[in-house]
């Protein structure tokens, strides 16, 4: 028995069979139950989403790259009895149509086009980063992903959703084709968000425009101050020419525009004797070499500063001095003579110019006018075909790892009602015969798909994944069911405006 309260919103006279408007009513009795308990987090404002978006594309996208995949233990282990379980329709049927590509003819291809809604998203949890799967789907604004609830709430986190939050569709090896998308707000089941309730493990997530890396360019100090995306200052070493001729063309001041004052540099030149400035310097050096001070180096001469001293010493520290010094004996004694040098040093001076970088992106558009977005549907009849998208990359239980995580995989077949998890509170899901490992939670479920379109109905997301027969083999993975609650929550997300994050210079929009 579910023991997971229902909140059930069915449209007067029953639920419609389908709908092509987002904003389609799905309460119009005052008879009917009251909507579902929608849990909403704000992940970020315009001006935190510039932030994130610094986080993951700074130094070529290196935290991209060091991102694992996430499970948060949602792969099942031992032998697990699948079957039974609650996932039932609580109305009729009913569809969003996907956007994209409408207009492509159906063919038969033999091979699975994988979707170009399909890709990565993001974000962080302390100092760690991780990815889950997802996909673009329809919205009124062209800018909602969907995943799994896993993949965006943690009800442990203070704002209860995870950090720098981010979906990178076709993602691949820190490269984003068509754009890095920072989430604005997230909409899940008030029961997945607080009670953690796996029957309602979705997420919808309305995201920013996206962006993408326009360059870099060398600009002024003052530009430099008032940038506010990804910036970088780098003194680089100049000739003493341009040095002078930077203060000349500013009064004989420094300019604001980065040229530095003279920094002393290391180590000390030796100059001629009788240079302007230069100072006198000693060393300690061979008799030879002392010996021919004047005759073979300008440079050097013998000491005025430190005379030739000879000093006598016991048998030990005569044994372990090696120079450069020289060693006598004279009627039993032990005796060391120095000599020294004497030489002109002056300060080597390097003279540097303060060169100043911003990064430059440019705005990618919306998420839906660039890679589509799947259909959406709820209610839908238990055991139809779906296929399933991810990109799965941990090892099987057994060790083996035939995935990488770099390259999106699919499942297909059969979708039956599956009650695999009294732990995670799964009483009505629905399961699939699959091997994808972690990595792939969150990826789409898409009923219908069209192979030449890419495009189909997203009809559940990857929830958990196991081993039914415990042979060592991931061979299983269910999504929450989608009935009415699940689309009321859709609908609200589908509903919000989002806006872009890069203004038309170049650099992040700093407006909330």
């Amino acid at each position: 028995m579910n023991t997971r309260v229902k909140r059930l919103a069915l449209p007067l006279g029953g639920a419609i069979a389908a709908t092509s408007m987002i904003g389609a009513t799905l309460v119009t009795s005052a008879n009917a139950a009251t909507a579902p308990a929608k849990k909403v987090v704000s992940l970020a404002s315009a001006t935190e989403a510039q932030k994130i978006g610094n986080y993951w594309t700074a130094n070529g996208g290196a935290n991209l790259k060091a991102a694992t995949q996430y499970t948060d233990n949602a792969q099942q282990s031992g032998k697990v009895k699948l079957g039974g379980g609650d996932a039932a329709p609580d109305g009729k049927a009913g569809v969003v149509p996907p956007i994209g590509q409408e207009k492509l003819a159906p063919t038969k291809v033999k091979n699975i086009n994988l979707p170009k809604t399909i890709g990565k998203v993001f974000f962080t949890i302390g100092d760690k980063e991780y990815w889950c799967s997802a996909s673009s789907i329809q919205s009124k604004y062209h800018n909602l992903v969907a995943t799994a609830g896993h993949c965006v709430f943690d009800e442990g986190i203070q704002n209860g959703a995870l950090d720098n939050w981010v979906f990178v569709p076709g993602y691949y090896q820190g490269k984003a084709p068509w754009g890095v998308y920072v989430g604005k707000a997230a909409y899940t089941h008030y029961d997945f968000a607080v009670y953690e309730d796996f029957d309602s493990d979705y997420a919808f997530v309305t995201v920013y425009n996206g962006y993408t890396y326009a360059g870099a360019k060398q600009v002024s100090k003052e530009t430099y101050d008032k940038w506010q995306g990804s910036k970088s200052a780098k003194d680089v070493k100049i000739t003493k020419e341009e040095f002078d001729a930077a203060l000349k063309n500013h009064g004989g001041k420094e300019s604001s525009d980065g040229w530095t004052k003279p920094i002393p540099g290391a180590p000390e030149v030796v100059v001629p004797w009788g240079t302007d400035g230069a100072a006198t310097a000693t060393k300690e050096v061979t008799k030879e070499q002392w010996d021919n001070s004047a005759a073979d180096d300008k440079n050097y001469h013998k000491s005025k500063v430190k005379p030739v001293t000879t000093e006598i010493v016991d048998e030990t520290t005569y044994n372990k001095y090696d120079g450069p010094g020289a060693k006598s004996t004279d009627q039993g004694a032990f005796i060391i003579t120095h000599y020294y040098q004497d030489y002109a040093v002056k300060s080597q001076v390097d003279y540097y110019k303060t060169v100043y970088t911003v990064v430059l992106y440019k705005d990618a558009g919306r998420l839906g006018d660039n890679v589509g977005g799947q259909g959406f549907t709820w209610n839908q009849k238990i055991g139809q075909p779906v296929y399933v998208f991810g990109y799965p990359a941990a090892a099987h239980p057994d060790g083996d790892k035939p995935f990488t995580g770099v390259t999106p995989k699919w499942c297909y077949g059969k979708t039956f009602a599956a009650k695999p998890a009294a732990a995670f509170k799964a009483e009505a899901q629905i399961g699939l015969k699959c091997s994808m490992t972690a990595g792939s939670s969150g990826g789409p479920w898409v009923l219908k798909y069209t192979n030449t379109k890419r495009l189909g109905y997203i009809n559940g997301v990857t929830s958990l994944i196991g081993d039914a027969d415990a042979n060592g083999r991931i061979d299983f993975a269910t999504s929450p069911y989608f009935d009415s609650e699940t689309y009321a929550i859709y609908k609200a997300a589908a509903n919000l405006w989002s806006g872009k994050i890069v203004a038309g210079d170049g650099d992040f929009v700093t407006k909330a």
